[in-house]
């Protein structure tokens, strides 16, 4: 028999001994790739029976090489499992062509549990080849002699089969919950939504995340967690009876599937399942856990088209449950009923992706004026806005943002608006020649983009834009600051010639040691500041603080939001170099027009000088 072959694709060796090390006693044939290139050439001489492939990489990602495994015939039904040490890797994963993960830290047993599982659908795959084959040779070479064997045969016969029973329930089940997988139930959720009109019937879809799951799993390990996972399952399964479809979507998510067109039904159903959820207690090594859980309520009717739109609604209902307070039902049909959400319950994720592919984004600007001199040329901040043509007005961003930043699409409508700007300023040359730059905000997501530098770069060179008219503002986050890559980042984007510029500065997680280790080559102090000043010492106190350090690292800033003459005066004699906000210009569309009213009010004050 075939020995089992596993290559591990990792740019750390470290990890690489440590997989080794983990699945050694599982007699498996390794070989390894410090890189998704190499892992390439080694394919080209060798088919593995299983991946295990680190996410993130230098060069090609675990994603992308998943991906482009996947294109080729040869490798598409190669076992792939991610290794990773993020939660939010783990849905890109399956949406690559993944069909399982492994977290970090390494835990030894989830490795050992995961290999042994492809090991036996391997050799069950293996041990059926090899069977068919053998029955083929059998049934031509004994034709003759079919009714003395054919006792024999049925009982080879009826073995192949459970073989084949076997592979299925394997291929359509999850081994550790014992229910059904995604994959089977993508296909159980296309079948319904495929239905005839004449004879579609609705059904409900459940999305049930666990509430204390990992707490279970790091506290306890993984044989605890994934004694809980098949409670759990079993839990559910009892409860929804044997009209439902089970399955476990991820992690500690499991859906439900109940095809009945009655309401009362299904309330019924979720507030059942919501109550023994309340009531239910995990026992491990005498030690108990509550575990709760939190359910969202999507409704299949024939609006639904797709699979990835029941999970888009089921994942918005989700995130509303959970933003209450979590552990409670949520309908998605009672949330559109809610007026005071009625704004945001539209399927943004769907919306956005629309917005993004039909330009229904606009770019608005404000301008950035100076404080202590007269305005020779004009700054301004471009600012994104959507337009709503269901509504037929214009949407600000703290309305979809959310969105973008939960469906990961932020970094395309960042891009979206590098573009637009830049085609915007190829498009009006005398009014380029007369501004200084154009700020443009770029997300924490955006900013682990590694190919945004070279994005940046080829959209400055398209357009013939001096990389000097651009600067990227960057509001300082959580995630930027802890993000070890942004400030490597960053430097290539100054490298190109752009400036950099920290945003909404004193509102989060600052340190002035920020301003000392990122490269950002303006201050923006925020807006909150500037409303307070004039009451608070202590908001005085900070915005002095932060043109201290400014002046002695010879870093230029910028208030906000300053909204009056007074105001403007205050900061003047602050020392503080430029203002932006509604004093001198509210945002506006970016047209000809607006910039040249901009522009003939800069030749006004200084002639005026």
């Amino acid at each position: 028999m075939k020995v089992f072959t596993v290559l591990i694709v990792d740019d750390v060796p470290d990890n690489i001994d440590v997989l080794r090390n983990v699945i050694a006693p599982l007699q498996c044939k390794m070989s390894v790739a410090t890189s998704a290139e190499r892992a390439l050439v080694i394919l080209e001489q060798l088919i593995p029976d299983l991946i295990l492939l680190d996410v993130m990489m230098p060069g090609m990602s675990g994603f992308d090489l998943c991906r482009l495994l996947r294109q080729d015939p040869r490798f598409k039904d190669i076992p792939i499992i991610f290794v990773t040490g993020r939660t939010d890797d783990i849905s890109q994963g399956f949406a690559a062509g993944g069909n399982d993960y492994i977290t970090k830290p390494i835990n030894a047993d989830e490795v050992v549990a995961r290999v042994q599982h492809h090991q036996e659908r391997h050799a069950l795959l293996q041990q059926l080849r090899n069977l068919n084959n053998d029955l083929e040779e059998r049934v031509r070479l004994r034709t003759a002699e079919l009714v003395a064997v054919n006792k024999q045969l049925r009982e080879e016969i009826n073995e192949r089969r459970y073989m084949q029973d076997r592979l299925k329930y394997l291929a359509d089940h999850d081994f550790v919950s014992r229910t059904h997988n995604r994959t089977a139930l993508e296909s159980y959720v296309v079948e319904l939504i495929s239905q005839s009109s004449d004879s579609f019937t609705s059904a409900y879809y459940f999305s049930i995340d666990l509430a204390r799951f990992r707490v279970v799993n790091e506290s306890c390990g993984l044989i605890a967690g994934d004694e809980l996972l098949s409670e759990a399952a079993e839990l559910i399964s009892l409860v929804a009876g044997r009209a439902a479809f089970v399955a476990r979507l991820s992690g500690d998510s499991f859906a439900l599937v109940y095809p009945s067109p009655e309401l009362a039904t299904i309330r019924t159903i979720a507030e059942q399942l919501h109550r023994e959820f309340e009531h239910f207690t995990f026992t491990w090594d005498e030690r108990q856990f509550d575990v709760g859980a939190t359910i969202a309520v999507v409704e299949i009717d024939e609006s639904i088209t797709s699979f990835d739109q029941v999970l888009m609604m089921a994942d918005e209902a989700m995130y509303d449950a959970k933003r209450s307070g979590g552990q409670v039902v949520r309908f998605f049909t009672d949330m559109q009923t809610e007026s005071s959400r009625q704004p945001i319950r539209q399927n943004w994720a769907l919306r956005l992706i629309d917005a993004l592919k039909y330009d229904h984004f606009r770019v608005y600007f404000q301008q950035i004026c100076p404080l202590d001199s007269a305005q020779s040329e004009l700054r301004l901040e471009a600012l994104v806005r959507l337009y709503a043509p269901e509504q037929d007005k214009i949407l600000f961003p703290d309305t979809f943002l959310f969105a973008a930043e939960r469906y990961q699409l932020i970094a395309d409508i960042d891009r979206w608006m590098i573009r637009q700007v830049c085609q915007f300023l190829q498009q009006h040359p005398n009014i380029k020649r007369q501004i200084g730059y154009v700020a443009l905000n770029l997300s924490a997501t955006t900013l682990r983009d590694q190919h945004l530098v070279a994005y940046i770069r080829d959209t400055l060179e398209q357009f013939q834009i001096p990389s000097r008219m651009l600067c990227f503002e960057v509001t300082e986050t959580e995630q930027i600051i802890h993000v070890s890559k942004t400030s490597s980042i960053l430097e290539q984007i100054q490298q190109l010639g752009c400036s950099i510029a920290i945003d909404d500065f004193g509102s989060g997680y600052s340190s002035f040691s920020y301003l000392r280790d990122f490269p950002f080559d303006h201050i923006k102090i925020d807006g909150m500041f500037a409303r307070e000043v004039e009451h608070s010492e202590a908001s005085l106190a900070m915005v002095q603080s932060i043109l201290d350090v400014a002046a002695k690292l010879d870093k230029p800033c910028v208030v906000e939001f300053v909204e009056n003459e007074a105001l403007a005066q205050r900061f003047k004699s602050m020392g503080i170099a430029w203002g932006q906000g509604y004093h001198f210009h509210k945002p506006e569309p970016l047209t000809e027009a607006n910039l040249e009213r901009c522009l003939t009010r800069i030749s006004s004050c200084t002639s005026d000088q």
